[in-house]
């Protein structure tokens, strides 16, 4: 099973990345993020049923996990820093090769609701309205709605940004 479970990962690394990178600027928050997300799948493979694609299955225990843990953060009183003095680690190497559009871009999302930024994640990674409402739990119909106010939300966030 444990086998089975690290295959199933392995198709399908850039998920766990995206889900963190959205919900989770912070890059040791990321880390955790990352950690918490593979322990609720591999708590979660015994279910998986292989009826549904396992890219959805994922998305679907990534995004919850994201979300609780989101919430969880913004009911805990912000840390208290431990000096006044400026530290300034080092940039990860991600961070300085990443281009300003792309930049712009997190920036933007960074902004939107919890449920906008799973729809926008899942968007970017091209899956189907069908997917993206199963992985949401709401209909297609409202997928669909959702997206274009997001859409029209993410156009006036980037413009600012761009200038």
């Amino acid at each position: 099973m444990e086998k089975e479970f690290i295959l199933v990962l392995n198709r399908h690394p850039g998920i766990l990345y995206k889900v963190c990178r959205v919900y989770c600027p912070d890059d040791e928050d990321r880390k955790d993020l990352f950690q918490e997300i593979v322990l609720q799948l591999w708590q979660a493979f015994p279910s998986f049923r292989r009826e549904a694609n396992p890219s959805t299955w994922i998305y679907r225990i990534a995004l919850n996990t994201a979300i609780s843990n989101f919430r969880k953060q913004t009911r805990k009183p912000p840390p208290t820093p431990f000096s006044h003095l400026a530290f300034q680690p080092p940039e990860s190497p991600d961070e300085v090769a990443q281009d300003d559009g792309i930049t712009h871009l997190y920036a933007a999302i960074d902004q939107l609701s919890t449920i906008e930024k799973a729809l926008v994640m899942l968007y970017l990674d091209e899956k189907s309205y069908e997917e993206m409402a199963v992985i949401l739990g709401i209909s297609k119909s409202n997928v669909g709605v959702k997206l274009n106010r997001v859409r029209s939300k993410l156009e006036k966030l980037v413009q600012p940004l761009r200038k």
